[in-house]
């Protein structure tokens, strides 16, 4: 259930893959072709550093017997030496070397200028490499100060400051991906691996989650949750990843999860309607919605009325819509009588000057009717078939024509031949108000179909309705003619009392 990730895979990233750097922006030819790198490990030796206050005394003793508490570091903090691979030392001293490793990788180089410290890059990227092999081989089974002091290594490298985002340095609205170019981040040559590892130690079947929620607890998960509106997709994706395999093996943060996610529904729904990683969190909470039990919890049904029908609210919906509209289908799909309360979202959120946006309602509107019965549909026939009649109208032909593409679908007509006593007198004026005024020829074409199978349908009800349309006309064609007839009139009213006032003058 949980090995399912909606929309995109994660692609494993072997050696092979991660043998030459991916550099990105100015420099990264000079940082390419340098022949002279180094690819030795190698640590870094202090005279002293203090031990972490979050670690337990017997992990902070026997941490120090190897190597002191870690703690992120400059490279100008000490003096670097050759570590040997793990393949050249004994069994025995290969967890030490393992601490001396993460405690260079602990090393924050400088990727805002990419001819700085070259060699420095390199040699932690390959001992990165080397702990990836480690933890992906099984190797040995990690101990739970190595657990600890991995997983603090981790944190120092990916929880930090993003960078401010493009549309609060431009001002501008959230735009299409495709359209322009993603932001991408510098030190990715060294997070990509880091993050690598860190999934790598989840799905590890050596790693004991007992032990491990001690490290990856509700502090880490906040902090990976924050890290979701980075600008850089490749981040986005590998956080998608590490976080559904976290909810996927720790089952004692499912609840914590699914909460903290609803969380930053609300505050960019409500608040600051920007955040760059919407997507990718409904991504996961596809593959999470699919695996709810049935009956459906009380706490799931609020979590898709209030947080995820109201995601149709924002501008930037076009974003996230087809991961959205995957999330409301599979409850609908989970539980049909939600389908009511789903098409009344929708109702509620339509825009009214947004086409593009329309359009997508409509495209979501006939997958949720597809999964609809007959009870539900009847529940909200009338108020959805005014809307989609105000759509069979519109002036932009993409929401005419989506909304007559309605009548493709067999189901759809289905539940329309059932209520069509109802259906056919809301939309009939729409529908002849399209073949007399409508500009497209396409709509035109379309409208003339959905007209004749209505006539198929139900031939009385359809005359019946064409002469209510008539007669509707022919009244309103009088009440024009009767307004226009007292307009003349108030008009020569006016003219009479005027030449009687100019002759009581002279």
């Amino acid at each position: 259930m949980f090995n399912k990730i909606i929309k995109r895979g994660h692609r494993k990233v072997s050696k092979s893959d991660l043998q030459e750097p991916a550099v990105y922006g100015h420099g990264a030819s000079a940082y390419r072709n340098s022949a002279s790198v180094s690819t030795s490990n190698v640590t870094v030796n202090h005279a002293s550093r203090p031990t972490s206050a979050t670690s337990s005394p017997n992990s902070q003793q026997n941490a120090g017997a190897a190597a002191n508490s870690l703690f992120p570091i400059g490279l100008s903090a000490g003096i670097v030496e050759a570590l040997p691979m793990f393949r050249d030392v004994p069994a025995h001293d290969r967890p030490s070397l393992f601490l001396r490793k993460l405690q260079l990788c602990c090393i924050i180089c400088d990727f805002s200028d990419t001819l700085k410290s070259i060699r420095e890059k390199e040699t932690k990227r390959q001992t990165l490499l080397e702990l990836v092999d480690f933890i992906q081989s099984g190797s040995g089974k990690l101990s739970e100060n190595l657990q600890e002091e991995l997983i603090r290594m981790i944190s120092f490298n990916i929880f930090r400051c993003l960078p401010p985002s493009s549309h609060e340095n431009t001002g501008a609205e959230a735009t299409d991906p495709d359209e322009e170019d993603p932001y991408l981040e510098p030190a990715w040559p060294h997070l990509q691996l880091v993050y690598e590892l860190l999934l790598r130690y989840v799905v590890s079947s050596d790693t004991d989650t007992k032990i491990a929620k001690r490290y990856i607890d509700h502090s880490f998960v906040l902090k990976l949750l924050d890290l979701f509106d980075s600008e850089d997709p490749r981040e986005r994706e590998y956080l998608k990843t590490v976080l559904h395999r976290i909810y996927g093996k720790f089952m004692v943060h499912r609840p914590f999860v699914r909460k903290a996610i609803n969380n930053i529904f609300y505050r960019f729904i409500f608040e600051t309607e920007r955040h760059s990683g919407i997507g990718e969190l409904l991504e996961i909470l596809g593959s999470i919605i699919n695996g709810f039990a049935l009956p459906m919890k009380e706490e799931h049904k609020l979590f898709l009325v209030r947080a995820l029908i109201p995601l149709h609210k924002p501008k930037s919906i076009a974003l996230y819509h087809q991961q959205l509209s995957y999330c409301i289908t599979q409850f609908v799909e989970k539980d049909f009588k939600l389908a009511d309360i789903v098409l009344r979202g929708l109702l509620k959120y339509w825009p009214v000057t947004n086409c593009q946006k329309e359009v997508l309602f409509l495209g979501e509107l006939e997958e949720v009717l597809e999964l609809t019965q007959s009870a539900e549909f009847q529940r909200c026939v009338v108020p959805l078939f005014r809307q989609i009649g105000r759509c069979l109208n519109s002036s932009h032909f993409q929401v005419a024509e989506r909304a007559l593409f309605l009548w493709n679908n067999d189901h759809i007509v289905s539940l329309i031949a059932q209520n069509r006593s109802v259906i056919f007198p809301i939309i009939f004026e729409a529908l002849e108000n399209n073949i007399k005024s409508h500009w497209n020829q396409a709509v035109h074409g379309l409208t003339a179909n959905v007209r004749k199978m209505f006539l198929e349908m139900d031939n009385e009800l359809f005359e019946e309705c064409q002469r209510q349309y008539q007669e509707k006309v022919a009244n309103a064609k009088e009440l024009e003619e009767q307004r226009e007839l007292t307009w003349k009139r108030l008009e020569a009213v006016a003219a009479k009392a005027g030449c009687e006032d100019m002759v009581l003058v002279n």
